[in-house]
Formats: structure tokens, sequence, C-alpha cells
């Protein structure tokens, strides 16, 4: 027999054992071979990175890692779940801080060793870590802990120009990230972590959009992310000009990075910005407190084509127009924003944005920069546009008090389950189903798992109807100020579409 049947024979076994339903009826049987429908499978590796939380020695971080039960990945396989340092970020803070040898092995040593190890789904674990010498973490799921797997990192910082409670949801690797709602202003101090999971080194490079186009820069092209470290990059240094409002486009020439933007502002305090969902011309972006003093609309459009977009606010009994910002218009390659002020009133809300033409939908980005409180009590956090909910979604490290979730349903009515999982140091799980009514938002204290002790985490699944967006805000008083952070919750991806395979021997014919 030639080689390239024994090829084609290996590919259709090894193909049939992945997919574990090819069907087919020998020849000679008098049956036909029949294909089947495309099925979804749990995933069998994730991969997350989070960024290194310093830059103050008051800063205090909780990870949280959890895998939602009932995933069934891995074909029951155990499989593993960790996070581990950085390892160059971590050799080279301590070489920068002069530290002593004995300080400088002991960081590389425990490079290698899980800072949060995840035992069972179902159950989060956690981890803390103090100061400003905190590495990055790299870490990769398997088995039945990689469908849905999530990580939360969140660092208190009491004082300082960078004082506030910032929270980041550890993200995916990928090759292209958009970021509105950053700045190059005075007060604005931001910076671009990007995090190389991978044991080869990868090139991004950095570009930088304001009201009036792309913001002129020479450094940030070609910037080397070596392997399994992280580099965090000042958006300031990469360009002379100044500009309020400024979108970020990270893309990555060879390999893949983890992005996302630490802000820190003199008067409002310091948050994580995530990355935007990806470019459409329908965006919601859930969750805007009840109380917000302050709430700021920023938009790229990054076609060749100018983007008119309608404008609305869904809240707890319909969708209204913000009075005088109906529409926004976005040229071409350029940021545009809005103050819309108090926009919720009192009540909690939801952005909807949606082409102001039927027959022209032009894709665009956007973020929300959302401040609480008033004077030297000031906070701020970021809302990105999101994904929807889909089929499940998980935000981890939700405290006794402080958490609300915002469900938000832009179309159709749509009922959602909601399971509090067990806590890390003890507790059991509760499950509590919400109806959304379409074009409103619905802002609830989610339920708390029986005897808590410890941090748990949220799954949010689409029950009926919808589509539905969803965002958790976490809110912790300290020194008089409520600080807060925003959680955006689109799908974990736990599941991965997979095409039926069909033997045909005809193929092994000469």
């Amino acid at each position: 027999m030639k080689s390239t049947s024994l090829s084609l024979i290996a590919g259709v076994v090894a193909l049939a054992a992945v997919t574990g339903f090819a069907a087919a009826t020998a020849p000679g049987d008098g049956g036909t071979t029949e294909a089947k429908t495309a099925t979804r499978l749990p995933v069998e590796r994730s991969s997350l990175l989070c960024p290194a939380p310093g830059l103050s020695d008051l800063a205090e971080t909780t990870y949280t890692s959890f895998t939602p039960a009932g995933g069934g990945g891995g074909g029951g396989e155990a499989g593993t779940a960790e996070l581990k340092q950085s390892t160059s970020a971590t050799a080279e803070d301590a070489t920068g801080k002069g530290g002593s040898k004995n300080k400088k092995d002991k960081k590389t040593a425990d490079a290698g060793k899980p800072v949060v190890s995840l035992k069972e789904p179902g159950k989060p674990a956690t981890a803390d870590a103090s100061g400003a010498d905190t590495p990055a973490l790299v870490g990769t799921a398997t088995g039945r802990l990689a469908p849905g797997w999530t990580a939360q990192q969140t660092t208190t910082v009491e004082a300082g120009s960078g004082r506030g409670l910032l929270g980041v949801s550890c993200t995916g690797p990928d090759t292209d990230f958009w970021f509105p709602a950053a700045s190059t202003a005075k007060s604005r101090e931001d910076y671009v972590h990007l995090t190389n999971p991978d044991d080869t080194a990868a090139v991004a490079d950095i570009e930088l959009y304001g009201p009036d186009g792309s913001l002129k820069s020479d450094v940030g092209e070609g910037i080397t992310v070596p392997a399994r470290s992280s580099v965090p990059v000042l958006i300031s240094t990469l360009t002379s000009e100044v500009a309020e409002d400024v979108t970020v486009h990270v893309t990555t020439r060879t390999g893949r990075v983890g992005a996302v933007i630490r802000t820190a502002d003199d008067e409002t305090g310091s948050d994580w910005l995530a990355a935007s969902a990806d470019p459409s011309g329908t965006l919601v972006l859930p969750g805007i407190p009840a109380d917000a003093t302050s709430v700021r609309l920023v938009v790229f459009a990054p076609s060749d084509a100018d983007a008119d977009l309608n404008v609305k606010l869904l809240g707890k009994n319909g969708a209204i127009s913000p009075v005088g910002h109906e529409d926004l218009h976005v040229k071409s390659r350029m940021t545009a924003s809005i103050d819309l002020k108090d926009i919720t009133k009192g009540e909690p809300g939801s952005l909807l944005l949606t082409p102001a033409r039927s027959n022209k939908s032009t894709p665009v980005v956007a973020a929300l920069r959302v401040v609480r409180g008033k004077g030297s009590g000031q906070e701020v956090g970021y809302i990105p546009a999101t994904a929807p909910v889909g089929a499940q979604a998980t935000v981890a490290d939700n405290r006794a008090k402080g958490s609300t979730l915002s469900l938000t349903a832009p179309d159709a009515t749509a009922t959602v389950k909601v399971t509090a999982s067990a806590g890390s140091e003890g507790g059991e799980q509760v499950v509590k189903t919400y109806t959304v009514k379409g074009r409103t938002t619905l802002a609830v204290t989610p339920p708390v798992p029986s005897g808590l002790k410890g941090g748990y985490a949220l799954t949010v699944r689409t029950e009926s109807g919808g589509p539905v967006y969803a965002a958790r805000t976490l809110s912790i008083p300290l020194n008089g100020v409520q600080m807060f952070t925003v959680q955006t919750l689109p799908d974990d991806g736990g599941t991965v579409e997979v095409p039926a395979a069909v033997q045909d021997l005809a193929v092994l014919d000469d």
C-alpha cells in the first residue's frame, strides 16, 4: 500500500478518535455513509494571563481561580489549573531593585511554583500577594478543569496616585486588542501590560489614535516581549502628543500576548481597562452603577468609513435616549467621546450603541469611563463593550458583601440561571433564576453561598430568550472612598464546535 494511503487512514482514525462521533458503514454491507452534524465539546486546555499588579508598596492583591462544575472536560481526566510567576519579570525585577543574591535566588526558584493551584471544579482557590514587586502570572488549565476556567486579580491600594480598587479578569492570549478610553493627558499615567505565555519571544506593535487621528510614535513598533514574561509600556512615552481620550491598538507580528491597560489619575484613582469586544456595528456596555457621578463614552471606528450611532440607556423600565446625546458621529480612524455626566440618575443602567441608519452598519469599539463619588472621594472604573453571556459566563472573587450583578437584555426578554459557587474556605453553592425584560437592565445583589467562608464565583447561564449581557461590580469602602471595579461577563468559551468526521474509503483507491 502506498505511503499516501497509509497517511490518509491514520488521519481518518485520528479525527474519529478526537471527535468521538464519526460514523460510517463498511462497503458491501448495503449501507451508506452518513455525515452527522457538528456538535459542541468541552475544551481540553485553557490559558490565562494576569498582569503585574504592583507599582505601589501598598498594593495588596488577591488571586481567585475557578472552574464551573459540570463542564465535563477532558474526558473525565482530572487535569490541572495553575497560575505561575512569569519568570523573566521576576528575575528582572529582583535585579532592578538591587535585591540580595538570596532574594534573587528565592524569586527565581519561586517562578516555577504555582501561585494558585485549583484542585476541583465548583470551588475557588485563592492566594494573596503584597507589594510593588509582584510579577505577572502565566497559567494553564487542562482536563476537566479547562472548560470555563476563570481567574480574577483584585488589588487594593490605600493611598497615593495609584490608590483604588483594581480588578481584572485574567485574559487569554491573542494577537489583536482594542482599548478605547486610555489617555496621554498630564493627569494620567496609563501603562499597557503585555504578557507572553509561550516559550519563544513575541513582538508587538502599539498604535495610538486621538480625536484627530493617529498619534505620531516612533517607539511603539517592534516591542519584544520575552518568553513567559511581562513588559509594561507607559503610553505617554510613545508619543509627544497629549490627548484626553486615546484609543490603543495592540497587535503582534510574531507570537501572542495578553494585553490590558492599568490607568491612574491624580484625582480619581486607578483601575484596569480591559479590551473592548471585537469591532461591531452594535455594541452593549453593561453595568453602569446607579450612583455614577460621571460617565464618559469613548468610541473608535477602525475601518475606512465613518460611523453614525444611536445611543440608548437601557434602564430598569426601558430604553431612553440621553438628552443632547441621542446620536454620535465617529470619523474613520478617529476617537470620539461624549460626556454623559450622571446619566443613570440613581438607577442602574447599560449603554446600547446601534447604527443610526439600518442600511449602514460601520464596526466600532467602545468603552466607558465611570466615576463614583465627588471631590477627594472619587473613584474610577471602566466598562468595555462586551460579548453576550452566551451559554455560560463566570466572574470570580465575589465577597459576602459588595457585589452587584447587572443583567441586560437589549432585544427579547430572557431568563438566566445564576449559580453562586461553594466558598473558597467553606459553604455550599446556591442557584437562583432571574427574568430580564427586553430593552431593560436588571441589577441585583447576587446569591451568596450558604455558610460562606472566603470568596466565591458567580456563573451565569442563559436559559431562554436573549441575548443577555452581564457585568459584576465589586465595591469595597476604604478610608471614606467607595472603591469599586467592574468586570464584564462574556461567554467563557468552555465549549467549541467540532465538525463531524466521516470515513470515506474511496480516497484509498489508486
